[in-house]
């Protein structure tokens, strides 16, 4: 069920009118977590035992973790069987083909044959985000950060729930469980930021993102046949398209959540207005990013050591990053250039220095290199990305077509857009506005969006993930 399909309205207002109408909390959260399992049943009711068996492996994890820990005794095989489920899952829906076809491969190029088994897995929906959630709810037992709960219905809400549950932000247990703990009350929503907020996010995913859609997928199904112009014009057109489509997810995740009473963070915050590649993965998919870095990086060592040994850690969590966004090499490679350019980043910060007018080159070098950067993540194959970074970077390219459907004029209209709601953020304006004017100006912003949206739903661009 997407948040921009009709059917998503009746279900949430069903949602949003009798949670708000349950006296009693623990009632609010039973409901809230059976309408997160029919959210997700919605796709495919069989997958729904990956999130069961996530959340009876964490809860019995997190007990028997803090009990060890409690008695003196070694909790680690606790956190090893957590980890063991909950990547051998991700392991096999995500990776076990992809794994399997590239040993062929390399099996191949040894002049061995082999072949590969004919199996036929379906990548279950959201499934490499509520498998982090969970993980990070046994690391943060096993770290002494958090003590597990003692609630079964508060651990399977915290899993499902489904305004986030299939492309984030990913949730971390410490900053939801205790929200789950005090009761929610209405004269705490702030319903017109939450609501502009959602309009926000409707408007960059249904009106932006999807109708870029289609000339960026018709330069990307066949970058050979089109000139150097529409190579910049679809790689320029997909980033905005990915920003659009994901942020947008993030920000009607936000405001669903918000309107039921609870507080997601902050996911995105104007990456493409980065002044350096460091600045932008502080930016882009924040949940992701400190993920990685509290439980990936730090783990691995962080900067404790040499500096090779700290770029070590540096590289081996980007390209994991990388791999963790979809079960191919363009991703590993698109995750390496990242890490390689955090590496020389700290160099240069180190040895040289910022320089004068970097705050103008700063922004534009960053975008510049974050849109050769995700030729290889959009790509279908080397071939393809090796097509369209030649015409992107050196103006070759063997095809004379032009992109149809995308124009120039375009990207100076959603720049302004953007620089002016980094100064007017949606919630911001929201929150200002008397209610009988909000209702006026969220109505006509909406009727208006529609006429934009186009009629077949294009689903979101990293439930692929």
């Amino acid at each position: 069920m997407l948040f921009t399909e009709f059917r998503f309205l009746p279900f949430f207002l069903l949602v949003f009118g009798l949670h708000w109408s349950l006296r009693r909390d623990r009632a609010r959260k039973a409901w809230l977590l059976l309408a997160s399992y029919a959210f997700y049943a919605a796709w495919d009711w069989r997958f729904l035992s990956l999130i069961l068996i996530s959340t009876a492996v964490d809860s019995l994890a997190g007990l028997r973790i803090h009990a060890c820990r409690e008695a003196g005794r070694p909790s680690r095989a606790w956190l090893l069987a957590s980890l063991v489920a909950n990547l051998g899952l991700l392991g096999f829906f995500k990776y076990f083909g992809f794994f399997v076809a590239s040993g062929v491969e390399f099996l191949g190029w040894l002049g061995i044959p082999a072949t590969a088994p004919a199996l036929s897995i379906v990548l279950p929906v959201g499934i490499s985000f509520f498998t982090f959630q969970t993980m990070s709810y046994s690391l943060d037992i096993y770290r002494g950060r958090l003590e597990p709960t003692r609630s079964p219905l508060d651990l399977a809400l915290f899993v499902a729930f489904f305004p986030q549950l299939v492309a984030g932000p990913i949730v971390r247990a410490a900053d939801f469980l205790p929200q789950l703990r005090a009761p929610r009350r209405w004269a705490s929503v702030e319903v017109q930021a939450a609501l502009m907020l959602f309009l926000s996010g409707y408007i960059k995913k249904a009106c932006i993102s999807d109708n870029l859609a289609p000339a960026v997928d018709a330069y990307f199904d066949a970058p050979a046949a089109f000139d150097a112009l529409s190579a910049w014009l679809a790689t320029l057109g997909y980033a905005v398209q990915i920003y659009c489509d994901f942020s947008g997810y993030s920000d009607m995740a936000i405001a669903c959540a918000a309107l039921l009473g609870y507080k997601l963070a902050l996911n995105f915050d104007f990456p493409y207005f980065a002044v350096s590649i460091q600045d932008f993965w502080r930016r882009w998919h924040i949940s992701l990013s400190t993920w990685l870095r509290d439980y990936l990086y730090i783990s691995l060592g962080g900067n404790r050591g040499s500096r090779l040994y700290q770029y070590r850690n540096l590289m081996l969590t980007m390209l994991l990053g990388g791999l963790w966004h979809g079960a191919a090499w363009t991703f590993v490679v698109w995750g390496g250039l990242h890490g390689l350019a955090l590496v020389l980043h700290r160099e240069w910060a180190r040895r040289v220095g910022a320089l004068p007018g970097m705050a103008i080159v700063g922004p534009l070098l960053t975008f510049w290199f974050v849109c050769v950067c995700w030729i290889f993540f959009r790509a279908a194959s080397f071939g393809d990305a090796w097509t369209t970074l030649r015409a992107f970077v050196l103006f070759q390219s063997p095809g004379e077509a032009s992109l149809d459907g995308l124009s120039w004029v375009v990207f100076p209209a959603l720049l302004g857009a953007h620089a002016i709601s980094r100064t007017t953020h949606a919630a911001q304006l929201g929150r200002r506005m008397p209610a009988p004017l909000f209702a006026l100006w969220a109505g006509a912003v909406f009727a208006l969006a529609l006429a934009f949206t186009p009629v077949a739903y294009k689903p979101f661009i990293y439930f692929q993930f």
